[in-house]
């Protein structure tokens, strides 16, 4: 739950601190409720009046400060409601809640009734309206009179007028002709209201529904109403904690029950309702969406269905509490708060027959939309699943069908709207439905509570009883209707036994509630059971702490997310970054040196008993589902508490009361004697001295914990922490002028800001943490999992600033909307100025025998980035779209810019937005830009790596060495291009030309292209310098280095090459990314090095032997490391087995080391003609049977795998040959027993000096037991690598 209970000290002791009684004021008369959106379209008697608050006890309670506009719009959130005789006047209940500044809650119950108008002012106003309207509208109503009234088909029309799920404001009047004063009475609503600092929400509903039937009932009771409203107020005390307490109501006493201090917190709203209401798994699913803090608008007619939702998903939260607005019942006068850019939980009363699908949101880019009377949900878009959500859905289902509850009550759930029908087409339906049910007496008369709910409200309906009296003429009857009719009439007389009843009810409804809350409990003790090893205590005080709060690294999120199973990976990532999750660990800290919030010693006090019984320990990184152990345990303390009654409140008795005060008129509720109820604790000395122990023990507490710390910094930091990721809890009720909204929104403009600051800095610091460790230099502390969660809630937080101040919403992402009318704007003037200059620069043919050769220019701009998303077919709603583009901008540096650039039509943002938006702050959004431009210090793949699946056009350059004489080649060239996803396949270069462009599905990252040709013609000779392959859509540049021969007969022979390649980092002035710096990819083998290797005349400086073994080291050392990353962030391995300082350059080092002479004969000798020979002399040797054994069969697969490669198709040459064996034994683990036969083979001494590497035997055995490290790892290689080897 969000926020803690009131307030401490005296607070504490009191059951309620308000009674207030709210309606209409016959002084002032009628006024229209313009706030609530009045429609003068609609007869006087659904119009909304303004309601008062007539009268409340006590004046003031010190603690807690009456906040009368507040009240009065909670109690009446769409005012005054009038009803005719001939109209259904049942009372309503609803609850509502305040939540403060600094979290704290007070809890509203309201008993709301139709009371008759006796004043001749209104009644006459109400007449004249009517007179008004008539006359307006001339067309005649239909008459209930008329002879279609007794079908079926009257009686399902009279139900959609009068739906059954809306409040006492929402019933529709049947009357003839609306109203006459002469021949109707006139009723109107009024609100008995107790405001309290728990939410026993049973109990406030007992008293104030007896306390109205006081009123209605003969005889009276026994003493006057002051007595009961004087009780409850000054002498009916809080139930202590883990006790239940019993006071008297005015007809039966009442029975409530305060949880222990080591039990879930009190949660008094039925939670089977909620589930009944959504669907076990609809409610799973806003659940997830509260825990990542959405913007979730629960959307009803009836306000105790918005609070029993709100409440129910927020009591589920435990041990963490939801930080930011919580407004469960937003009054008309408030729809502007929708607007708010921030995390919120919010329920809006839905109006009769409202299409939601036609409801006007201001954004919609992250909201979670709850239709529950349609038990119809719209979620956003990248939803990560609660982790076993399947299994932990059965579990609550098994819950539920264990106290007769279905887990599928009514209609299916639904999470996708549909364009047939709508959810009130299909309430229509389902109201059908019940009548059929009614008409059928299928069920007995064991009805739903929906069904229930329909005939309540046809009870009393003249068309219900004209359709039973024809039913009853042709002898049919409808037995259900009488069945309810006697159960209500129960339930309303005051009867013996009825008192049982209810008590059953609410102890069926409090164990409910509790297992339902101890399995979700339990899934947070399973998640984070060893979330305490990962809590990073670095303060030496909480003085230290406070001050340096922000720039503290709190949790240690990359180890704790290592540490998890991978299924639970998507939602932790998200949960984790959320304010909650921020709130509970700084809580944790906290309690280091203050008492332990009450949640988290609850939590806390679980797992330390979950690790006696070793839950944990033995699934650690298991996803196996572990069912609650505690459902028997925990219903049956509940049940033991209930049957006992610890203590007894004082009986009400006689007041000091002159004679003639408390009389009232029997069916009106009158004002009660101010001067009796505003003084109360004066003679009450058991308050006294609660009161006093109270305040005793919070003095000592403060003093203690907080002895050392100054008073402004403690202040500051309070503030701080309120301000942090959430502005406003809750909206100014009391005061709705133009300067206090424009306050709000200012409020919004710098929480945005702050939100945006602190966002970029922690992607930035991270990003560049983890780039660190790519230079050698500590450990990263970020993984691609969370740099992807941090880029959502990028795209999250940018589409809640163009969301802020929207003068018209166009689509469900403000963003791209804005984008889209920038894009029309452009084209628009890019039309205009080709039809003043039509003629086109001539683009000229790029062929072989171009002297400049280079990879072309790009053209970036805003508008032609968004064309690539918008070519992109797999992506289906603007806000995908949207996000998208917010991350190929953030990949290709341009985020800022192009942001900039939409900006700077400012006549544009006037049009779009209002003058107190974010975008229209100058100075605020040059600071915004500013914090994004600082994100292009490093470098982002969130638009390659995302989407996977897109076709991308890439364009490739061959550079040769000599332009004129070896760039000509008469054979036909191809090339195939690699990267992380896949690779493009052959693709043959059209003759004489050095550039290309192919479409291909998303490579990722580029790895490896190869190249060749086939050897065709007289000049079949081609020297390479490099080839340059372009993401024609990011626009990442990559450069693969050759810089040697393909043909036979030159160089090792080699007809193809497999080049690796390098990520080239843009310095050009003009370009917008200079200045940034990314650590270069491993990439091919240099032709230097090539050089010393091959020739003892070859430039450059030989390695010495420690060089080369630390080489060998750092490679293996590199390869085990590729595989203690996370799988989908361990890139490409072909890099560290070929490239520049990967293990087969390493091996190269360690056999070239001692080679006796570079040329015999005048030919060119190669490591792989030293492997040839050998593997001849040993395949001699084993045939005269000198190998017997595993030696034998180990010389077996060296020769096997040396003939294998020499037979390929492929003309790979020697150095590739070599690559290949290199790569195909560390696949197989070969490799280490291989070495021992080379070493050992006569060819060594014919072809190594003493002094080599392969001929030292410690040297060789420490390179043997390096290689055997790798026997650990899955290595599977690259289909460039080993294409044309069957092995």
């Amino acid at each position: 739950m969000s926020g803690s209970y009131g307030a401490s000290g005296p607070a504490a002791c009191h059951f309620a601190h308000y009674f207030v009684i709210c309606g209409i004021d016959t002084e002032s008369g009628l006024e229209s409720d313009e706030l609530a959106g009045e429609n003068f379209e609609q007869s006087p008697l659904k119009r909304t009046f303004k309601s008062k608050v007539l009268a409340h006890y006590p004046e003031n309670v010190e603690w807690n400060p009456f906040d009368q506009d507040a009240v009065n719009m909670l109690c009446m959130p769409k005012g005054l409601s009038f009803r005719t005789q001939a109209d259904q006047r049942l009372p309503q209940f609803h609850s509502f809640i305040i939540t403060k500044e600094d979290g704290s809650r007070t809890y509203g119950f309201v008993h709301t009734f139709y009371e008759e108008v006796t004043s001749p002012q209104i009644c006459s106003a109400m007449q004249t309206l009517y007179q008004m309207h008539n006359a307006e509208h001339a067309t005649p109503q239909p008459t209930s009179s008329s002879s279609s009234s007794s079908s079926m088909d009257s009686l399902a029309s009279s139900l959609d007028e009068a739906d059954p799920s809306s409040s006492s404001a929402s019933f529709s009047s049947p009357a003839v002709g609306g109203y006459d004063l002469s021949r109707d009475t006139l009723y109107v609503t009024k609100a008995l209201c107790l405001i309290t600092p728990m939410p026993f929400m049973h109990a406030c509903r007992q008293f104030l529904s007896q306390l109205h039937r006081a009123v209605t009932v003969v005889p009276a009771p026994p003493l006057p109403l002051e007595s009961y409203v004087y009780n409850i107020l000054y002498e009916v005390p809080l139930p202590a904690p883990g006790r239940t307490l019993k006071f008297h109501g005015v007809f039966e006493p009442i029975v409530c029950q305060r949880p222990g201090l080591g039990e879930l917190q009190l949660a008094d709203f039925p939670l089977s309702e909620a589930f009944s209401l959504l669907g076990v798994e609809n409610l799973v699913q806003v659940f997830t969406c509260t825990l990542l803090e959405m913007q979730i608008l629960l959307f009803s007619q009836d306000y105790q269905r918005l609070m029993t939702v709100a409440e129910g998903i927020t009591t589920l939260l435990f041990p963490f509490q939801w930080q930011h607005v919580y407004v469960p019942i937003l009054p008309a006068s408030l729809f502007h708060f929708l607007d708010a850019p921030v995390p919120y939980l919010m329920g809006l009363q839905s109006k009769e027959d409202t299409d939601c699908s036609k409801l006007e949101l201001p954004q919609e880019a992250n909201l979670c939309f709850v239709d529950i009377d349609n038990r119809y949900i719209e979620l956003p878009e990248d939803f990560p699943q609660f982790p076993n959500k399947t299994e932990f859905i059965q579990e609550l289902s098994e819950v539920l069908l264990s106290f007769g509850i279905s887990s599928n009550m009514g209609a299916p759930p639904r999470t996708h709207r549909s364009p047939v029908s709508n959810p009130c087409t299909l309430s229509r339906e389902r109201k059908a439905m019940a009548l059929q049910q009614l008409e059928d007496d299928g069920r007995n008369g064991n009805l739903a509570g929906e069904e229930l709910a329909v005939l309540e409200l046809l009870q009393g309906n003249t068309t219900l009883e004209r359709l039973q009296a024809l039913t009853k003429r042709t002898g049919v009857t409808v037995a259900c209707v009488d069945a309810l009719r006697a159960r209500v009439k129960s339930q309303l007389t005051d009867k013996p036994g009825a008192q049982t009843v209810a008590e059953d009810e609410e102890l069926r409804n409090a164990k409910l509630n509790v297992q339902l809350r101890e399995v979700f409990a339990s899934r947070f003790i399973t998640m984070f059971a060893d979330y305490e090893a990962f809590v990073i205590q670095s303060a030496p005080d909480l003085e230290t702490w406070l001050t340096n709060r922000e720039q503290m690294h709190n949790f240690d999120k990359a180890s704790f997310l290592s540490d998890q199973p991978e299924p639970y990976l998507p939602f932790l990532s998200h949960f984790i970054e959320t304010q909650m999750f921020a709130t509970f660990i700084d809580n944790k800290i906290m309690s280091q040196w203050e008492e332990k919030e009450p949640l988290l010693r609850v939590f806390d006090a679980r797992i330390d008993k979950a690790h006696l019984y070793n839950v944990r320990a033995p699934s650690l990184r298991s996803s196996s589902y572990q069912r609650c152990s505690v459902l028997k345990e925990s219903a049956l303390a509940i049940e033991q508490r209930l049957m006992k009654v610890d203590h007894t409140a004082i009986h009400p008795h006689l007041l000091d009361m002159k004679i003639g005060q408390g009389k009232y008129e029997q069916g009106f509720f009158p004002k009660l004697q101010a001067d009796v109820l505003n003084t109360g604790t004066a003679n009450n000395k058991w308050f006294q001295r609660t009161a006093t122990t109270q305040r005793k023990q919070d003095q000592h507490r403060q003093q203690t914990a907080h002895l050392s710390l100054d008073n402004n910094l403690k202040e500051r930091y309070m503030q701080e922490a309120r301000s942090l990721g959430k502005n406003l809890r809750q909206p100014k009720l009391s005061d709705l002028s133009p300067a206090v909204i424009a306050q709000t929104n200012w409020k919004f403009v710098e929480g945005l800001l702050k939100e945006c600051r602190m966002k970029t800095k922690r992607m930035l610091v991270e990003k560049m943490g983890h780039e660190a460790v790519e230079l050698g230099h500590g450990e990263a502390n970020i993984t691609g999992l969370e740099e992807n969660t941090l880029i959502a809630s990028l795209c999250d937080l940018l589409e809640r600033i163009w969301s802020h101040g929207l003068q018209v919403k166009q689509g469900k992402s403000a963003l791209w909307s804005h984008l889209l009318l920038y894009q029309a704007r452009e084209e628009k003037a890019e039309q205009q100025s080709h039809a003043e200059s039509p003629t086109a620069p001539h683009v000229a043919e790029r062929r072989k025998s171009d002297c400049c050769l280079s990879m072309p220019g790009l053209c970036v701009t805003l508008i032609q980035d968004m064309r690539h998303i918008q070519s992109m077919s797999e992506i289906k709603t603007d806000v995908g779209r949207a996000r998208a583009w917010i991350r190929l901008s953030l990949e290709k540096k341009l985020l800022s810019q192009h942001l900039k650039r939409l900006l700077s039509q400012q006549a544009l943002t006037k049009n779009l937005y209002k003058r107190y938006a974010f975008l229209r702050c100058e100075e605020e959004k040059e600071q915004f830009l500013f914090h994004l431009l600082s994100l292009n210090a490093v470098d982002y793949f969130c638009f390659t790596s995302v989407f996977t699946t897109i076709m991308i056009p890439y364009r490739v350059v061959i550079i040769p060495i000599k332009k004129l004489s070896n760039a000509m080649t008469t054979s036909n060239p191809w090339v195939c291009v690699s990267g992380e996803l896949g690779d493009s396949g052959i693709m043959q270069i059209p003759k004489n030309v050095l550039e290309m462009t192919f479409d291909c599905q998303n490579l990722g990252k580029l790895t490896t292209v190869q190249l060749g040709h086939d050897n065709a013609g007289l000049l079949a000779k081609w020297l390479v310098d490099c080839v340059m392959v372009r993401n024609e859509i990011t626009g990442h540049t990559y450069r693969f280095p050759c810089g040697r021969w393909l043909g036979k007969g030159v160089d090792d022979g080699s007809l193809e090459r497999v080049l690796i390649g390098e990520l080239v980092v843009p310095c050009g002035e003009e370009d917008p990314r200079r200045g940034c710096y990314t650590p270069p990819l491993q990439r091919s083998p240099s032709q230097i090095r090539r050089i010393s290797i091959t020739s003892m005349s070859g430039r450059g400086s030989k390695p010495n032997s420690a060089q080369i073994q630390e080489a060998v080291g750092e490679a293996v050392s590199n390869i085990i490391k590729h595989f203690h990353k996370p799988e989908k962030e361990r890139g490409s391995l072909t890099v560290l087995l070929c490239g520049e300082n990967s293990l087969v350059a390493a091996l190269e080092q360690f056999f070239h080391h001692g080679f006796k002479s570079a040329r015999l004969f005048q030919k060119t000798m190669f490591i792989w003609d030293f492997v040839e020979k050998a593997g001849a002399s040993m395949e001699s040797a084993d045939q005269m049977g000198d190998f017997q054994g595993p030696l034998g069969m180990t010389c077996q697969s060296l020769c096997h795998y040396i003939n294998a490669i020499n037979s390929t198709s492929r003309s790979i040459g020697k150095d590739g040959k070599f690559q290949l064996l290199v790569c195909l034994g560390t696949r197989d683990y070969l490799l280490p027993k291989w070495l021992p036969l080379l070493v050992e083979c006569p060819v060594v001494q014919q072809m190594y000096e003493d002094t080599a590497l392969l001929r030292d035997s410690s040297t060789v055995s420490a390179l043997i037991r390096n290689l055997e490290t790798l026997r650990d790892f899955p290595i599977t290689l690259e289909s460039s690598l080993v294409k044309g080897i069957d092995l």
